[in-house]
């Protein structure tokens, strides 16, 4: 004899409009589970995470019957409590921000992007990059090249060109007609026009390169061939140690 839909067990109930639920809502993120309100998931109308429970059901559930989000369940924690008691996270703050845009909580969003972290990474450092031409294509070349002069070594180097000003650009190009090296071998950065420095631009590559993974570091490099200026002015030698 089939069970009637108003015996079924709540989380089975994956069909008909969601108004119909207890307001109390078991779910599964990324393996974590968590039991809150209907209410409190759906405190900000114009969110995602609202919308996941608006109307018709738009998640599958696990085995249990629990809604399931595929998003790491760690944070949710912290996205929860804010939807709880309004408590902005102090910890894991990038982390929960990708969670935050992701369930599109503005709120929360623009508490975090008050945060020193948020605030540092978006608006200082990333509108710097953004006026550096093909900064993110130059930190993947640079990868390209220094993983195919990887094998059998213990490190391999690339040679990278920084200059700042369109002056130094042409000085840059004139040091590169003139050095015995393959030109297409060494990635060019810049010029740009916002305050930071050249070591400023070099923290950032080797802080971006380390955030893929690698163990990198850098020195200037200086060429065997004298010039009427510097070589070290420009070129500097990234170094990949693999082992």
């Amino acid at each position: 004899m089939s069970i009637s839909s108003e015996h079924k067990p709540l989380g089975k109930q994956v069909t008909g409009s969601l108004h119909m639920l207890s307001p109390i809502v078991e779910l599964n993120v990324g393996g974590e589970m968590y039991t809150t309100t209907l209410s409190t998931l759906k405190k900000h109308p114009g969110s995602k995470l609202a919308e996941m429970f608006t109307g018709q059901p738009k998640l599958r559930t696990d085995s249990e019957g629990r809604f399931f989000i595929d998003r790491p369940g760690t944070y949710f924690k912290y996205i929860l409590e804010y939807l709880r008691s309004n408590q902005v996270p102090t910890q894991c703050i990038q982390d929960v921000y990708k969670e935050a845009l992701f369930y599109d909580i503005e709120p929360l969003i623009k508490q975090l992007e008050d945060s020193p972290q948020i605030f540092g990474e978006l608006v200082a450092r990333r509108q710097f990059l953004a006026r550096v031409p093909n900064y993110s294509e130059n930190i993947e070349l640079m990868i390209r090249i220094a993983r195919a002069e990887a094998v059998a070594s213990r490190q391999s180097s690339v040679i990278v060109c920084v200059v700042r000003t369109e002056e130094d650009a042409a000085r840059c190009q004139d040091a590169l007609n003139s050095l015995d090296m393959d030109k297409k071998s060494v990635v060019k950065f810049g010029p740009w026009k916002a305050v930071p420095s050249i070591s400023d631009l070099l923290d950032c590559i080797q802080m971006d390169v380390e955030a893929k993974g690698y163990k990198i570091s850098f020195q200037p490099h200086v060429a065997e061939k004298v010039f009427r200026f510097k070589s070290h002015d420009f070129f500097y030698k990234f170094l990949f140690t693999w082992w």
